[in-house]
């Protein structure tokens, strides 16, 4: 069921041990964040309230304990908003204690090749992400409970092939 934004809002602020996410496009340039994404192309300065209000809400999370993490599928070379996603975004998204991790498909088959985008909540609750052709997101279908063991196993898997990002990206970034 596809759920309104207040109640994809309130996934952010109920759960009580972890989310997870799995992202899988090399494009969410029309998802938040457009007008940074926009000044990242120009070649100009990241803003010092870059993502402030998602910092806010992990750091929050994080010291009460909770754990925010990520696996991101890519493959190299890397599109210019995974360029902008890595090099602003994870990189200070981690100061708040967001985990993130790169399962790099570029000379490896795809485990997960059909899966997509979802935030999974204490194992509990999934949410899959949709989106246009363009990467702008269009909203996010709650699915029933029985089916978060499922995406749990999505979960595990991508971890399981995944690398931490600092060690990824001192060998692939910029």
């Amino acid at each position: 069921m596809t759920i309104s934004s207040s109640s994809y809002s309130e996934l952010f602020t109920s759960f009580q041990r972890e989310a997870f996410r799995l992202e899988t496009l090399d494009d969410y340039g029309r998802s938040g964040n457009v007008d940074a994404y926009r000044t990242y192309l120009a070649g100009g300065p990241k803003p010092d309230d870059y993502n402030s209000r998602w910092l806010s809400k992990v750091g929050a999370h994080t010291r009460a304990g909770r754990r925010m993490y990520r696996v991101h599928i890519v493959a190299r070379p890397l599109s210019s908003y995974l360029r902008f996603e890595f090099g602003w975004g994870y990189l200070t998204n981690m100061t708040a204690g967001e985990e993130f991790f790169i399962l790099d498909i570029t000379d490896h088959p795809n485990p997960l090749p059909r899966v997509p985008d979802f935030w999974l909540f204490d194992t509990e609750v999934a949410a899959v992400m949709n989106y246009d052709g363009e990467g702008g997101f269009s909203g996010a279908d709650v699915l029933p409970r029985d089916r978060a063991s499922e995406f749990a196993a999505y979960r595990d898997t991508a971890l399981s092939h995944a690398v931490p990002f600092t060690a990824w990206w001192a060998e692939y970034g910029e």
